[in-house]
């Protein structure tokens, strides 16, 4: 199957052409979709975030369309945009050890409107450049799975994504072709744009078991996606990307997948492919609609690749077995099934977009090949929550991540050996001296956070979160203990502007 994404790729650029392409309005809501959450935060951190979010160029006169400039691009369909994130986080308790962070991202975003500019009908193209900053705190202070940082990333300046959108029939159908991210459509929850944990975006599940975190922030890669949309209710996504980002690493090779792609142009087209699917039902959201709106989103997406038994190796036995070869058992393919709801709960009278919404998603995978086999999340936002505050937004999530069952059968059986090992067979006495074994069971976290609205373009957002079990229960590697990593509570500020 390790050419399945290359003739998938050639094909999509070869339809990609101007032939009975027309126009449509562009969509409302995060991921492509109708707007059906009237609690969508006004900055987001998400590649999904609905174009275009309010720009302090209004608030900066002359300058804000650089004395016209601007003004003259957009005529021609060329637009961009400059997006500054930048965000301080400190577990206050709990973690491998208590501390604090700052990070940062610089987001630099073009996008062409090739029928005004070219004439090519339907056409259009957008790029997006990063330039990240600073440290994450889940990386050097927490060691868990829910990342507590949406913009976490290893510094580096990186391309994300680069690629070229054809519409046609009237825009019900769309064909995308060139470095995509399925973050920015798939498995997307209007609602949960809002929040600072990174999982509410590309979902723990998919990060943790798919070959260098999947095609998600802060990696794009090579893709073919298309859409079919044949009413406002109903749309259709799939799409073919290769299933690699960074690409495997080899026995000399850094085993960090961000500094094996560090820039963001590798352009792999050779690794097993990842394919992905979902529908998509939005209700109500049509401008005569007396109910309420909302989205239903099923998803399934199979990978073409091998991955590891989380609990054999080669040869059968466990790989906490003093005998094991070290190789874990390679097993043929992998799936994750998904489904996500958004529906808005109370709307202000009067208004478009204040009001309550609420979202969950749910996710699994199959237990012998990856380290989550079952995932959901969800919350409530409101926007419009204080008297003389309308497009402030508040939001309380929770999040949750199973251990496989096979991943912690493996943990049992590294206490099963040391226990046998801990025992002398000429005295019976306990020599043992090593750390504890704690058994990984789950990981969850509940979040908090206000976003304020300065000026159009420009907010800024403290969060609070706690993580459970960091890392599902591991030990931590800095008690001589070996005890597991206590429940941290992360205090934080973000702010984010957009130019």
């Amino acid at each position: 199957m390790k050419h399945c994404f290359s003739l998938g790729f050639a094909l999509g650029l070869a339809v990609a052409s101007p032939v009975f392409a027309q126009s449509s309005d562009e969509p409302g809501g995060a991921g492509g979709q109708p707007q059906t959450s009237v609690a969508q935060p006004e900055t987001s951190d998400k590649p999904s975030a609905p174009p275009p979010p309010p720009s302090i160029a209004s608030s900066l006169g002359p300058l804000g369309d650089l004395w016209g400039v601007r003004t003259a691009l957009e005529k021609a369909g060329v637009t961009f945009s400059l997006t500054y994130i930048g965000e301080t986080l400190g577990n206050a308790t709990g973690g491998t050890r208590r501390g604090a962070i700052y990070e940062g991202r610089l987001d630099t975003q073009l996008d062409v409107d090739l029928d005004k500019l070219l004439g090519w009908q339907g056409a259009s193209f957008h790029t997006n450049f990063y330039q990240i900053h600073g440290h994450g705190l889940s990386r050097y202070y927490l060691n868990n799975l829910l990342v507590a940082g949406g913009i976490e990333a290893l510094p580096t300046t990186r391309l994300f994504e680069l690629w070229l959108e054809q519409k046609f029939l009237d825009g019900q159908f769309t064909i995308r072709a060139g470095q995509l991210a399925a973050d920015s459509e798939f498995v997307v929850s209007q609602t949960a744009g809002l929040f600072v944990n990174n999982t509410f975006g590309w979902p723990t599940i998919n990060a943790a078991n798919l070959p260098s975190g999947g095609p998600a922030y802060p990696f794009a890669t090579p893709a073919v996606r298309a859409k079919f949309t044949p009413n406002e209710n109903f749309s259709f996504l799939i799409g073919l990307f290769n299933g690699d980002p960074a690409g495997p690493a080899g026995p000399f090779d850094d085993p960090e997948p961000q500094r094996r792609n560090r820039t963001g142009t590798n352009f792999r087209i050779s690794d097993p492919a990842l394919l992905m699917t979902e529908a998509s039902y939005a209700y109500n959201s049509g401008k005569d609609s007396t109910g309420l709106p909302g989205t239903i989103k099923l998803g399934y997406w199979h990978h073409f690749g091998r991955f590891n038994n989380q609990r054999l190796d080669n040869i059968g036995f466990s790989l906490a077995d003093p005998q094991s070869s070290g190789l874990a058992r390679r097993l043929r393919g992998n799936d994750g099934l998904y489904a996500v709801f958004d529906q808005t709960i109370y709307r202000v009278p009067g208004t478009d977009d204040q009001g309550a919404s609420i979202f969950a998603r749910l996710a699994s995978s199959p237990s012998d090949r990856n380290l989550i086999s079952f995932y959901a999340d969800g919350g409530l936002a409101y926007k419009g929550l204080l008297p003389g505050r309308p497009d402030d937004t508040f939001g309380v999530n929770v999040a949750y991540a199973k251990i496989s069952g096979r991943a912690r059968q493996r943990d049992r059986d590294a206490r099963l050996f040391a226990a046998a090992g801990a025992i002398d067979p000429e005295t019976g006495e306990l020599n043992y001296t090593g750390g504890a074994l704690p058994v990984r069971s789950s990981e969850a976290s509940i979040e908090v956070t206000y976003q304020m609205v300065v000026i159009p373009g420009w907010t800024v957002q403290p969060d609070f979160q706690y993580i459970f079990r960091p890392g599902g229960n591991i030990s931590n590697p800095r008690d001589p203990n070996g005890a597991a990593v206590k429940n941290a509570a992360i205090f934080g500020l973000r702010t984010t502007i957009r130019y």
